[in-house]
């Protein structure tokens, strides 16, 4: 079970799989902001909204821990399923090894809003789907399919056999992404914050790519923010 605290990723379940919405927890009985309208859909949909004690000790902000709904975790998909079909064009994600559920999250947001067609996870190495992860992408947990792999290589050859071509990113990389064509089916492949994609999944990748830094003083990116851009330019 998640607890959640971003009203948006609340309403974006209750959208898509209502009944795992467990139940709704209002701190003194009273909904507040977009929490009014999270136990509105709440009640529409049968779910439980129950009142909680505030908290008055300081920095409790919200009462005892704010409005909160607990949800039970959206299941993976498989393989066959995340790239079912025959694909022109598309966008589809792995993550090798990303551990920072903030990073995590950005990234699922961003893939909601571009339209990405499945994201690939490790079962080691990788942050697990928490609150935090929910939260943050404020409703892309929803919008994106995922699928969660024990030997990433695999999901890419399961990929390729597919129709899809893979591309890696990677600061070390030659080619910027906005060289990369744009006519076909892609999966992007992101790596950890620190070491970057392994060896074995580099040497998997059709291609390799990279953000080109157009200032001196930073020249590199936070992979939830390089996400965004390499997805900005994948999907033009």
């Amino acid at each position: 079970m998640l607890a959640l605290r971003n009203p948006h990723s609340v309403l974006a379940t209750l959208d898509a799989r209502p009944r795992d919405v467990i139940e709704v927890r209002l701190p003194g009985g009273r909904a507040q902001g977009a929490w009014d309208r999270v136990a509105a859909e709440a009640s529409r949909h049968g779910r439980p909204v129950v009142p909680v004690e505030r908290d008055a000790r300081p920095g409790r902000e919200g009462g005892r821990s704010g409005a909160e709904a607990v949800i039970r975790e959206r299941e993976p998909v498989g393989l066959d399923r995340l790239f079912a079909g025959e694909h022109d064009r598309g966008l589809w994600l792995a993550l090798d090894g990303v551990q920072d559920p903030h990073n995590a999250g950005a990234i699922f947001r961003a893939a909601a809003f571009f339209g990405v067609r499945g994201v690939v996870m490790t079962a080691d190495r990788s942050v697990g789907l928490t609150s935090v992860v929910y939260d943050v992408a404020s409703g892309g947990m929803e919008a994106v399919p995922y699928a969660v792999e024990t030997n990433l290589r695999r999901a890419l050859q399961a990929a390729k056999d597919a129709g899809i071509w893979i591309i890696g990113s990677s600061e070390h990389a030659k080619k910027d992404v906005t060289a990369v064509q744009a006519d076909r089916p892609w999966l992007l492949v992101l790596g950890n914050e620190e070491s970057g994609l392994r060896r074995l999944t580099l040497e998997t990748c059709d291609e390799v790519c990279r953000i080109t830094p157009r200032g001196t003083a930073v020249t590199s990116l936070n992979v939830g923010v390089a996400a965004g851009i390499l997805m900005a330019a994948l999907t033009r």
